[in-house]
């Protein structure tokens, strides 16, 4: 069967958005990923009986040889073998060439992560006279104390922090909302910058974003890596650093100090959390404990 490029990937598309509930980046980047065999194939049509494990191999072979580093091989494999899952689950063809194709090999990867004494170095660096540093401050306490990602820190809404019962709301990969408890110290932060913003002249439609920028609209992912990155050189941290680097600092403090491995999992709102049965579900008033107890930031309020 030959299935003509457009057709089949916009089936591809409503799969991954309806039945696998994945965001539009990641399913952007399945898309890139699979556009990359088919400019290799070359005919613009995706022929499925004529695809053989043999075609597959010479195109991870393509890639080794343009320099393409291991990891983004083992990705960009990854993308193809979820296409291939999707034609044999549709039935679209009755064998995977893919199936028993190995990524490379690679190397365990260790994210970069920040002492607790750096984060308060960073928490601590800001010349609190300057316009946004009360922001700025705001924003590195929530991803350091909530783990979040960045795009769920600049989706952040007001209506979503519940300060008397500790916990915010967070919208996560694929719409999935989650509860994650906030330190006193974040929601201090936090009102010290409500007071700032009462002053901005927000833009419509932003009016229950948490940070905006000072023309009164909703940040950036690119303004976040700026505010970290700039923050560190100041305080003359030289690791490599992103928002990411807090989310994992926040996974480590909370695993060094005793929390339970499963009540991080769940904070982070991993996907596996929800799609495996390997974990099992956790009470809110658990994981609320759990970081209350074991976070950095809680802890030293109880010294």
């Amino acid at each position: 069967m030959s299935l003509k490029k457009e057709n089949i990937l916009n089936e591809y598309i409503s799969f991954l958005k309806l039945e696998k509930g994945l965001s539009d980046n990641t399913i952007n980047g399945y898309l890139l990923d699979l556009q990359k065999l088919i400019t290799f194939i070359g005919s613009g049509i995706l022929n499925t009986e004529t695809i053989e494990k043999t075609d597959i191999h010479q195109f991870i072979y393509q890639l080794q040889d343009t320099g393409i580093h291991p990891r983004s091989q083992a990705r960009i494999l990854s993308g193809i073998k979820s296409f291939y899952r999707f034609l044999i689950t549709q039935e679209y063809i009755d064998h995977d060439p893919t199936e028993l194709i190995e990524g490379p090999k690679l190397g365990l990867h260790l994210p970069e992560i920040l002492s607790v004494t750096e984060i308060d170095r960073l928490s601590s660096s800001f010349d609190m006279s300057l316009p946004e540093s009360q922001r700025n401050r705001a924003i590195i306490e929530v991803l350091y104390g909530c783990g979040l990602r960045v795009s769920e820190l600049i989706g952040l809404k007001i209506s979503q922090i519940f300060a008397k019962e500790e916990f915010i709301i967070v919208e996560g990969k694929g719409d999935k909302q989650r509860l994650v408890p906030i330190s006193q110290r974040a929601l201090q932060e936090i009102n010290l910058y409500l007071e700032d913003r009462k002053h901005l002249n927000i833009k419509k439609g932003d009016e229950d974003i948490l940070f905006l920028n000072r023309r009164g609209g909703h940040l950036t992912r690119v303004m976040i890596f700026y505010i970290i990155k700039k923050q560190c050189e100041i305080c003359g941290i030289k690791k490599k650093i992103s928002p990411h680097t807090l989310r994992h600092s926040f996974a480590t403090h909370l695993l060094e100090g005793g929390a339970n491995l499963r009540a991080i999992q769940q904070m982070l709102g991993h996907e596996s959390i929800t799609t495996t049965e390997v974990y099992v579900h956790l009470d809110k008033e658990f994981i609320r404990s759990e970081i209350l107890n074991h976070h950095p930031r809680n802890m030293k309020g109880k010294q």
